[in-house]
C-alpha cells in the first residue's frame, strides 16, 4: 500500500492562481506563498453567496482511527464531481501531533489536501505567529511586574502561560525569573501547546481585525492582590498582538489531489477549546462556494457540540447537514474488541459498539435537530455482514447510511455519500442550541452533560463551584461554555466506551477564556501540553539531498 506522502508527492498540483481562478478571486486579493499556497484577503467578500455548511463529525475516537479529515476531503471532491461548487474548510495541523503519535491533518490516501508536507509542517507560519503573540503577552505580564507593577498584579494569581507548538512534557510546570532581581520575579509558570492557547481560540472566533483586537484586549492574564481581573487591554498589549497576527489572519488557500479548493486556517484543540477552523475562513468559503464541507475535532459529543453551541451561535449560521463518520473496526472497539482483533468478523461486538453510533445519531437529530447521514469509512477487512448490520442500525434510527471509499478511490469513492447528503439536506430539520446563553453557567454545563453525554447529573468540585460564583459576579455568566472532557467516552472516564450510562460528570475546575468568549469546564485529566510517545513519529521523518521529505505518514 502506498503511503500518504508517496501519493501526495506523485500528484501534479495546479498552480494556486488556477485554483483561485476557479473561484473568481481577483489577483489583488491573493498573496501567493510559492506556487501552490496562497493567502486570501479576509476582507474579500466573494460573490456574497450563502453557501450551505455541511459539518463532518464522528463517533468517539479510538486507536483504530475514524478518518474524519479524509472523509471531509473526499466528500468535497465527490460533491465537485457531481457538479457542485464546493469549498472545503479544515483546521491547520499542530506540529506536536505531527511529530508525536496522532499524525497530520491533511487527510489520507487519495483524499488529501496538498502540498501535504507544507500543510503538516510550517505551512504559512500562522501557528508561529499565534505562538509569538501569546508569548509577547507573557513577556509584557512579567515586565509589568518588574517595572513597578502599577496594576498590583499578584504573581501568585497569574493565569497566562507561555506557548510553543511542540509536545514537550518538561515544560508543563516550571519556575522562571531565577537568577537575581534583574532577571525578573521568580514565580510558577508553564507552557501550553499553541493549539491550546487562548490566542488560538480568539484568532479562530474573530470575524475581523478590529474584532480580533477587541477580543485580544479582553483576555484575562491574572488577578490583582485585590482580586480584580487584569486583562491584556490593561497592559495595552492588544495592538502589538494584533499586528503580529495581521498576515496570519488571512485564510490559506490550497487544493485537494483532485483540484477542489480548500481553506485551511486556525487549529484549536477540541477539548480545551472549540476545535473548529476560523470564522474568517468559514465565512469566506460560504461566499465562494454553494457548499462548504467542514469538520469539528474529535467525536460529535465534543467537536460538533462546540461547533453548534459556540461557533454557529457566534456566526449566526445553521448547518444544513451533519455527516457522522464511523468505521466498523472502531465500532468493534467500542464493543470490547482489542486492536489486534479488529480485522476479524465479530457481529456481537459490533452490535454492542453500535450503541455509541446510535447515541451520536440521536444527539444530532433530536438534541440539535439536524439532518444526519452516517458515513461508513470502509476498510478492506470489513465484511458484507458487518456493513449490513451498521446500515440496519442507522435505518432503525431513521437516517441514511452510505459507504465512503474515498481513501482508496478519491472523490469517486464518495459519490454515494455525497448523494445521500444532498438528499438529506432537502429536509432541514428543526435546529436548536443545547442551552440559552442567559442561563446560569452551571445550568449550561448541566444541559450539555445531561442532554448530550446522558449523565445523571453534574458534581461541581468545591474549587469549581467557587470559580463559577466568582465568574457570575464578574459579569461572565452570559458566555457559552466549552467542555474540556476526554474524547474517548461520553463520560469523563476514558475507559467507559460505547454509550456510557449511570454516571455523574465531575467538573473539577473552571477557566475563563474571556477573549475567546467562553468559559471552560475542566473534567477529568485534560493536558494542555501533550508529551511525546515512546516511539515518536519524528523518528521516521527524513530529508534527502534533493530536499524531498519522507516518512511523513
Amino acid at each position: 500500500m502506498r503511503s500518504d506522502i508517496d501519493i501526495a508527492q506523485s500528484t501534479k498540483m495546479q498552480p494556486i492562481y488556477e485554483i483561485a481562478g476557479k473561484l473568481n478571486i481577483p489577483e489583488e486579493n491573493i498573496s501567493p506563498y510559492g506556487r501552490y499556497k496562497a493567502k486570501i484577503d479576509h476582507r474579500y467578500k466573494g460573490g456574497n453567496a450563502a453557501g450551505k455548511v455541511i459539518l463532518v463529525t464522528a463517533i468517539n475516537p479510538t486507536p483504530a482511527g475514524e478518518g474524519k479529515t479524509t472523509t471531509t476531503v473526499g466528500l468535497g471532491d465527490a460533491l465537485a464531481k457531481l457538479g457542485k461548487k464546493t469549498m472545503i474548510c479544515l483546521r491547520e495541523p499542530s506540529l506536536g501531533p505531527v511529530f508525536g503519535v496522532k499524525g497530520g491533518a491533511a487527510g489520507g490516501g487519495y483524499a488529501q489536501i496538498v502540498p501535504m508536507e507544507d500543510i503538516n509542517l510550517h505551512f504559512t507560519g500562522d501557528l508561529h505567529a499565534i505562538t509569538t503573540a501569546n508569548n509577547l503577552l507573557a513577556a509584557l505580564v512579567d515586565n509589568h511586574i518588574q517595572q513597578g507593577n502599577a496594576l498590583n498584579l499578584d504573581p501568585r494569581q497569574i493565569t497566562w502561560r507561555r506557548a510553543m507548538d511542540m509536545n514537550d512534557r518538561q515544560l508543563r510546570g516550571m519556575i522562571n525569573g531565577l537568577g537575581g532581581k534583574t532577571n525578573g520575579t521568580p514565580r510558577e509558570d508553564g507552557f501550553d501547546i499553541t493549539a491550546a492557547s487562548e490566542v488560538m481560540a480568539v484568532f479562530c472566533l474573530s470575524e475581523s481585525l478590529q474584532a480580533l483586537k477587541e477580543n485580544l484586549a479582553r483576555i484575562v492574564v491574572g488577578y490583582s492582590y485585590e482580586g480584580k481581573a487584569i486583562t491584556a487591554g490593561d497592559l495595552k498589549a492588544q495592538g502589538a498582538m494584533a499586528a503580529l497576527l495581521k498576515e496570519a489572519f488571512d485564510p490559506n488557500l490550497v487544493q485537494t489531489l483532485e483540484g477542489t479548493p480548500a481553506l485551511v486556517h486556525g487549529g484549536p484543540f477540541a477539548n480545551i477549546a472549540h476545535g473548529c477552523n476560523t470564522v474568517a475562513a468559514t465565512t469566506l468559503a460560504a461566499a465562494l462556494g454553494d457548499y462548504v464541507v467542514t469538520e469539528a475535532g474529535f467525536g460529535a459529543d465534543l467537536g460538533a457540540e462546540k461547533f453548534i453551541n459556540i461557533k454557529c451561535r457566534r456566526m449566526g449560521i445553521t448547518p444544513s447537514a451533519v455527516v457522522l463518520v464511523a468505521t466498523i473496526r472502531a465500532l468493534k472497539h467500542h464493543g470490547g474488541v482489542e486492536k489486534a482483533d479488529y480485522s476479524k468478523e465479530n457481529l456481537c461486538a459490533l452490535e454492542a459498539g453500535l450503541a455509541n453510533l446510535r447515541r451520536h445519531i440521536n444527539n444530532i437529530t433530536q438534541v440539535y435537530g439536524l439532518p444526519c447521514v452516517v458515513a461508513v469509512n470502509k476498510f478492506p477487512a470489513d465484511t458484507d455482514a458487518e456493513i449490513e448490520l451498521v446500515k440496519q442500525a442507522a435505518s432503525a434510527e431513521g437516517v441514511p447510511c452510505a459507504l465512503s471509499e474515498v481513501h482508496g478511490k478519491g472523490g469517486e469513492g464518495g459519490v454515494e455519500l455525497a448523494s445521500a447528503v444532498l438528499t438529506a439536506m432537502e429536509n432541514p430539520g428543526n435546529f436548536a442550541f443545547t442551552y440559552e446563553t442567559n442561563a446560569k453557567l452551571k445550568t449550561k454545563m448541566e444541559a450539555i452533560a445531561k442532554k448530550v453525554y446522558r449523565a445523571d447529573g453534574v458534581n461541581f468540585a468545591p474549587e469549581a463551584a467557587r470559580q463559577l460564583r466568582n465568574l457570575e459576579k464578574m459579569g461572565y455568566g452570559n458566555l457559552p461554555v466549552c467542555m474540556a472532557k476526554t474524547q474517548y467516552s461520553f463520560s469523563d472516564d476514558p475507559k467507559k466506551l460505547g454509550a456510557a450510562e449511570n454516571f455523574t460528570l465531575t467538573v473539577r475546575q473552571v477557566r475563563l477564556s474571556a477573549g475567546a468568549g467562553f468559559v471552560v469546564a475542566i473534567t477529568g485529566d485534560i493536558m494542555t501540553m501533550p508529551g511525546l510517545p515512546k516511539v515518536p513519529s519524528a523518528e521516521a521523518i527524513d530529508l534527502n539531498d534533493a530536499g524531498v521529505i519522507s516518512g511523513l505518514f
